[in-house]
């Protein structure tokens, strides 16, 4: 069984006057343990294609399966953690505060719950901000912090979107580090970004979508072809699309 699995997914949005359909028609699979990286530029429908993975969407038409399940059943939300691409915080909480209620919510017991909490702490380069409040956190700050809620509840598959977004090159490093980790500990993650580099390095995996088609699914190496990077395979398959459909 895969872990994720999209069918001839559509998201469509109405409004009086028209629609606009942002996602179309995608199909997707990943298998349990793959980290995928789903790519395209801006408004291409990759955010919300992770809304509707996670549940907080649906879809207008098509079928969507995380561990075999629909997105939005109880026993999958105790099984993902979803980082999106602008977290939301309790500001005036500390970042120790707020994984301690986030842990809450999850219903872990006090004494797994203060382990865990420290452990990520650390794992995100946190723990000697662990009692300043979130509002005096920077950008990168914040970042980390929605990783570590990500994975509160130690799950099975990872939804992140765009999570090296913001961070210095010292975090981004680190955050890479921790994703590698997760890879090697078989966990499912499916994300987000537009630094290709990082991109290149951590995923087996990645999907190319432009206008809310998938227009390139392949292993990085099959991606990138006979160009040198998979920022310059990238830009050459939107290019291409682009003169198609013109």
């Amino acid at each position: 069984m895969s872990a994720i699995e999209i069918k001839e997914v559509v998201k469509t949005y109405f409004n009086r006057r028209d629609s606009s359909t942002v996602v179309d028609k995608l199909s997707i699979g990943v298998e349990r343990g793959e980290v995928f990286g789903f790519l395209g530029p801006n408004g291409a429908g990759k955010t919300t294609t992770m809304k509707m993975l996670v549940g907080l969407t649906r879809p207008t038409s098509g079928a969507l399966k995380v561990l075999g399940e629909k997105p939005d059943a109880p026993e999958v939300k105790k099984k993902i953690g979803f980082m999106p691409e602008s977290s939301s915080f309790y500001l005036y909480l500390s970042g120790k505060e707020f994984l301690s209620f986030i842990a809450d919510i999850f219903g872990l017991s006090k004494d797994k719950k203060e382990e865990k909490i420290n452990k990520l702490l650390h794992e995100v380069n946190l723990y000697e901000a662990r009692d300043v409040q979130i509002r005096k956190y920077s950008k990168g700050m914040g970042q980390r912090l929605g990783l570590a809620q990500a994975l509160i509840n130690d799950p099975e598959v990872l939804f992140l979107d765009e999570p090296l977004d913001g961070l210095d090159p010292m975090g981004r490093a680190e955050a890479k580090e921790l994703l590698i980790k997760l890879k090697k500990a078989e966990k499912t993650i499916f994300f987000n970004s537009h630094i290709l580099s990082d991109v290149e390095d951590i995923c087996d995996r990645v999907g190319i979508i432009d206008k809310g088609h998938l227009i390139a699914v392949g292993t990085v190496k099959e991606i990138k072809g006979d160009f040198l990077t998979l920022e310059e395979a990238f830009v050459n398959i939107i290019k291409k699309e682009r003169i198609k459909n013109s």
